[in-house]
């Protein structure tokens, strides 16, 4: 009998030793793998060139404590916001209590009254119901400085006495420069040589005439918005621009134009991401103004009148084309729930040409009363 004895493995040493062969650089590690480069893989030689090798940590085995490496995604950068002129930025005007106007107005014409009798002319009857002495300074350089001084301050303060509304506000400026907003109500005396702007402040909603937009595959379409907002500085909305409300409507034109919107018979999902991004890009562009715009949602869409026809035929022939395959469903059902029964209760026997015949019959006969019901 022959024994056979396997080799003995040769110990391994160190790559280089004279003990055994070099070893291969391990390839695959704990938790890390090692980059190699696509050339190396195809040379002959035995002793390659040590090449610098990465290790990439691609997961994490329980029991190492090693985390992966993780990539964080790159985020876009945010459009940069326009700079604010710090002149621009609503600031409470100086206004005193509307008493105030009213007492210097009443001072002016009490000045005027008494400088009228002090240049004796007065007349007789307001000076014996007055109980005045007789006076006939005459009007000279004095008495005129009286009238002008008297009559000043009574223009003065009943000129500057105002009402301010609830809702309401003002902007008021002097030779071009912003001087403060009035927010507040009831009687006020503002400074009458500041120009006063009237600014609409309460909470508005806009509709919109029809706007042109576009779906999701380009087709033109006419969409009216509903618009709720307010304006929340004056200063920027009254003089940042020309006309705040038809920059409103620039925005959402412009708005419109970069989200697709779906009409009315899509999933209610997508016509709120709509709305929200409508809103979103909204507020960014109306907010460097001072407007404040809470939501933006489209309330009626309709095909542009240069597609409509053609999209009225493609919405009758889409809704035809579902009627038939949900009546061709329905009668494929009822054919094969007649023929299963009428063979699984052994009421026939059907070879395979029967069976096609009274499939053929059933089909026709179902067809036809279809038919008749939905005329």
């Amino acid at each position: 009998m022959t024994t056979t004895t396997s080799p003995t493995p040769e110990p391994e040493g160190p790559a280089g030793s004279a003990e055994g062969p070099a070893r291969s650089t391990r390839l695959i590690q704990n938790e890390g793998t090692t980059e190699i480069p696509v050339h190396l893989l195809f040379r002959d030689d035995s002793d390659p060139v040590s090449v610098p090798l990465r290790p990439t940590v691609v997961a994490r085995r329980q029991g190492t404590g090693e985390q992966p490496r993780l990539r964080r995604p790159v985020q876009p950068k945010p459009p940069p916001e326009p700079e604010v002129d710090p002149e621009l930025v609503e600031r409470p005007a100086r206004v005193l209590p509307g008493s105030a106007g009213v007492f210097a107005g009443a001072c002016g014409a009490a000045g005027c009254l008494a400088t009228s009798w002090w240049a004796g002319v007065l007349p007789p009857l307001v000076v014996e119901a007055l109980r005045l002495p007789a006076s006939a300074a005459g009007l000279g350089p004095a008495q005129w400085a009286a009238y002008t001084g008297a009559g000043a301050l009574g223009l003065v303060g009943l000129g500057g006495l105002a009402r301010g509304r609830t809702g309401r506000a003002w902007v008021l400026g002097l030779f071009g420069g912003y001087r403060g907003t009035v927010r507040r109500t009831g009687l006020l005396w503002v400074n009458p040589l500041l120009l006063r702007r009237r600014v609409d402040v309460r909470l508005r909603h806009w509709r919109s005439e029809p706007m042109q937009a576009a779906d999701g595959n380009g087709v033109a379409l006419r969409v009216v918005v509903l618009v709720v907002w307010r304006v929340r500085d004056t200063a920027r909305a009254t003089l940042g621009v020309e006309d705040h409300e038809t920059y409103l409507r620039e925005c959402v034109e412009a708005a419109l134009a970069r989200v697709p919107v779906e009409m009315p018979g899509a999933s209610r999902v997508s016509v709120e991401l709509a709305g929200d991004a409508l809103t979103r890009l909204v507020v960014r562009d109306a907010g460097a103004v001072g407007l404040e715009v809470f939501s933006v949602r489209p309330v009626r869409v309709e095909y542009a009148p240069e597609v409509a026809a053609a999209m009225h035929r493609r919405s009758i022939a889409a809704l035809d084309a579902q009627h038939r395959a949900t009546m061709l469903t329905s009668v494929v059902d009822s054919v094969e729930d007649t023929v299963t029964r009428l063979t699984v209760r052994g009421l026939v026997e059907l070879d395979d040409y029967e069976r096609k015949a009274l499939v053929k019959d059933l089909t026709v006969a179902f067809c036809a009363g279809r038919g008749e019901a939905a005329t």
